[in-house]
């Protein structure tokens, strides 16, 4: 069982998260932040499949930059951090949309995507202007931007709100990092040091 959910973890995701569009379709009187989340869940399908699938490829950039190589079973099941982390920033604030800074923690996730991916082009030295995954990320980022918007003009948020909404994400995006990087072999405390010595390389 556990051979199988590593090798077919992207697939699972997929399953669970449409599941969660179903159900969400089926409920009535959603608030306007549960619905911007059913959005964004469908984005993360999306996104999880042009990232490590059509056309894919994320991963192994990752991979050359740390100069390690990825076998195939590891490459499936490093999805597994990264679909719980999305599974619980999405799920979060659709059940609680009345707390402000769960939906500002999945909008700060869909701004971060948009960045690192254009980042990304330069980062990798990539001769196309495109990393994997950058065309659904660019519209997570403009959908996090539009959540972000209609929480500050309808001030359905305080400061603090904003303030602790940014650290769940990078708290919860750093566990998803660091499960990432003992999978492959990398302690995360080293991971800094051998990014700055592979830009220095490159650069």
């Amino acid at each position: 069982m556990t051979k199988f959910v590593k090798y077919y973890a992207l697939e699972i995701y997929t399953v669970l998260a449409m599941f969660f569009l179903v159900y969400a379709a089926m409920m009535d009187g959603l608030s306007v932040v549960q619905r911007y989340v059913v959005v964004f869940n469908f984005l993360f399908i999306l996104h999880e499949w042009e990232e490590g699938a059509y056309p894919g490829g994320f991963v192994d950039l990752i991979a050359s930059l740390l100069e390690k190589e990825l076998t195939d079973d590891l490459r499936r099941a490093s999805r597994i951090p990264t679909g719980i982390l999305l599974a619980s920033i999405t799920l979060a604030p659709f059940i609680f949309d009345k707390t402000p800074m769960l939906a500002v923690s999945i909008a700060t996730f869909g701004i971060f995507e948009g960045l690192v991916h254009t980042m990304g082009i330069r980062l990798f030295r990539l001769k196309r202007k495109y990393t994997p995954g950058m065309a659904t990320a660019w519209i997570e980022a403009a959908l996090g931007i539009a959540l972000l918007a209609y929480l500050a003009s309808n001030h359905l948020a305080n400061w603090y709100d904003y303030v602790l909404g940014v650290v769940i994400f990078f708290a919860a995006f750093v566990i998803m990092q660091k499960s990432l990087t003992m999978m492959v072999g990398i302690r995360y405390r080293d991971l800094p040091r051998l990014m700055k010595k592979q830009l220095q390389k490159r650069g």
